[in-house]
């Protein structure tokens, strides 16, 4: 009986130890598609504008918040969260909230003693709510979202959601590093313009993926 209670107990340690190194190769492997796909991404792009004009710690917690968010509906629900809200309706939303603020920044004309005052004191807050509802709107159902569900759905999601939030974690930090650094080398008035500009174009991405999707369709099947 004792040898077989060892027995026993060897296998089930022998089984622990293969899924804590399965676990932490599905983390590794998620963590570096992740990071792949998203360098240069929009929502890369969304923590560097953001991180130039306001406090990095709140753009990064709320781009981080966004991403828990977004990774756990991905492993829970799967491929049906697209479902939830049709695509053209979400790149449509997406498109105005890029415009608007492209617009706003594009018509910001504060002296540098104002703009100083306002990088150093800005509102966490507003930053936070700002950041991550862009980056909720702007990723929802995007191609990282989608890889977390294909991931998970032969991995450990536990895992997968792990290595896959690592890894915005590490690609927004990197946009809010370059945010600051551009900060550093450029006036806040040229700041604005270009940042007012990159929402713009990002608004128009978004523009041309509502069209794709069948926008004006649901639109016309709605009024008739």
């Amino acid at each position: 009986m004792d040898s077989l209670y060892a027995l026993r107990s060897l296998v089930e340690t022998q089984i622990e130890t293969i899924n804590v190194k399965e676990s932490i190769i599905v983390v590794l492997g998620s963590y570096t598609l992740i990071v792949a796909a998203e360098m240069g991404d929009k929502s890369q792009l969304v923590c560097m504008t953001l991180a130039s004009k306001h406090s990095p710690r709140s753009v990064w917690l709320g781009a981080i918040s966004a991403f828990m968010l977004l990774n756990t509906l991905a492993v829970i629900f799967g491929a049906s969260i697209a479902l939830w809200m049709p695509e053209a309706v979400v790149a449509a939303i997406v498109a105005v909230l890029f415009a608007t603020f492209g617009l706003h920044a594009l018509g910001e004309h504060d002296d540098n003693e104002e703009n100083d005052d306002a990088v150093k004191t800005p509102n966490h807050l507003s930053t936070f709510l700002t950041t991550f509802s862009l980056i909720t709107l702007a990723e929802f159902g995007d191609k990282t979202q989608l890889a977390v569900v294909a991931l998970s759905s032969g991995s450990p999601p536990a895992a997968v959601w792990l290595g896959s939030t690592a890894a915005l974690a590490t690609t927004s930090a990197l946009g809010i590093l370059a945010g600051r650094t551009v900060l550093k080398r450029i006036s806040v008035a040229m700041l604005h313009k270009i940042s007012g500009l990159i929402f713009i174009v990002l608004a128009a991405f978004a523009a041309l993926r509502a069209y794709e999707s069948g926008l004006l369709d649901l639109i016309n099947s709605m009024i008739e």
